[in-house]
């Protein structure tokens, strides 16, 4: 799985999360509950998805790694060994 795949399936499980959101003019450096007015609920949903879809565990402590869309894309493709596009 590639980076843009992981951006993808982020992507998906944002939109289930915020639905009114307009992901495509979100900016992928913005921090996710800001931008998205999510609360800390919809932020653990969003861990759980992660999990859900890829497989990855993600301890309280990497929480901060998932602050934005780049910041998550780049900590799930660390942890898939995935390759950089």
């Amino acid at each position: 799985m590639n980076e843009d795949e992981i951006r993808r399936i982020l992507r998906e499980e944002l939109a289930n999360i915020a639905p009114e959101a307009d992901l495509e003019r979100l900016d992928p450096t913005a921090d996710l509950r800001e931008a998205l007015d999510i609360d800390s609920i919809d932020f653990l949903n969003f861990v759980t998805a992660i999990h859900r879809r890829l497989g990855i565990d993600v301890p309280e402590l990497d929480y901060a790694k998932l602050s934005t869309l780049d910041r998550a894309v780049t900590y799930a493709a660390s942890k898939l060994g995935a390759a950089s596009e």
